[in-house]
């Protein structure tokens, strides 16, 4: 490894606002480690490029205008425009805490790795259904605390919205595919068949925005749940039973409200339980009142959504072998 030299790469669309709420965090950073960033905005009809204009006398920026072709495929478009050895992928809707260029220069330099994830937090200025979600995206009782920086896991598949790529992993894994979401852990598992390390640096957290409505939740946790089959049908070693677990919840509070209309009830207890608990645990780690009654809504809406697109994805592409761009065509662009 030679001297760290970071290029952060962001796909965006269709919002400025986001971007100037992060570049405006770029200019916070501790330390005095040189980095450039890259824009490439993916065919967006409402474009930032008054915003970077106005942030090019204070940071290394370049700009790029392409057709819209998916996040994925404008990461790989920055990565090669960039001029770095290793490469730092946000997502538009992510703010920089003060340490993070300096937590992951300091980790990379003892601990080298040629791809790394980072959790995400929610800042305090971030609304109540912000906080909601991002308590349900990262508990430990929900998805393990792998997004909340719980894991140590080396074989961790980090998300794109906070992810660190070398260059010759980029060059040797030709990068992100077509498939969105579930780009990331495709590019992670590609990466760990070629034999690269992808782990969590627990403390290289960014504040993850999730410009979201319950309605957005939803959809978006569907498609996770969608990809996830796909995912392990072209990978058969990446399967977990895990995956399956927001299925059996769903199916399992399905059965216990119907039990308990014929007076079984200790089942649908045993949620009631679990949703206590998940309401102390919120409550606690955000003290809030509201953001803790929310968290329960969003804990449901994850585990119903996530799992039901699983069920149903892996009905159609593992049981009835669907070629999986004829079935789910709104999960894959097209490259540029």
């Amino acid at each position: 490894m030679g001297t760290l030299q970071f290029s952060f790469i962001i796909p965006v669309y269709n919002r400025p606002d986001e971007i100037e709420e992060l570049l405006q965090s770029f200019k916070s950073l501790e330390g005095e480690l040189p980095f450039e960033i890259v824009i490439v905005e993916d065919g967006s009809s409402i474009n930032c490029k008054k915003v970077v204009e106005a942030f090019q006398k204070d940071l290394n920026l370049s700009y790029y205008f392409k057709e819209n072709t998916g996040p994925g495929d404008s990461r790989n478009f920055g990565m090669k425009k960039a001029g770095g050895n290793y490469f730092i992928i946000l997502d538009s809707d992510c703010i920089l805490p003060k340490s993070y260029l300096k937590t992951v220069h300091t980790y990379l330099t003892s601990r080298y790795v040629d791809c790394f994830g980072g959790p995400d937090a929610a800042h305090q200025s971030f609304s109540n259904l912000q906080k909601a979600i991002n308590f349900a995206m990262t508990s430990i009782i929900t998805t393990g605390g792998i997004r909340g920086g719980q894991s140590s896991n080396k074989k961790f598949q980090p998300r794109s919205f906070n992810m660190g790529l070398s260059k010759s992993a980029f060059l040797k894994s030709g990068g992100f595919g077509t498939i969105h979401p579930g780009e990331d852990p495709d590019l992670s598992i590609r990466l760990n068949d070629l034999g690269f390390d992808t782990v969590l640096i627990q403390e290289a957290f960014v504040y993850h925005k999730r410009r979201i409505s319950w309605k957005k939740f939803y959809q978006q946790v569907h498609k996770f749940g969608l990809v996830r089959p796909i995912l392990n049908a072209w990978h058969p070693n990446s399967q977990r039973l895990t995956y399956w677990f927001p299925t059996l919840f769903s199916l399992g509070l399905l059965s216990s409200v119907i039990l308990s209309v014929f007076g079984i009830i200790w089942p649908l207890l045993l949620y009631g339980v679990y949703m206590i608990l998940a309401f102390f645990i919120a409550l606690l780690s955000t003290k809030n009142l509201v953001v803790a009654v929310q968290s329960i809504l969003a804990i449901c809406i994850q585990f119903f959504g996530y799992g039901y697109g699983f069920l149903k994805s892996t009905i159609l592409v593992s049981v009835l072998k669907r070629k999986p761009e004829v079935q789910f065509p709104k999960l894959f662009f097209k490259h540029a």
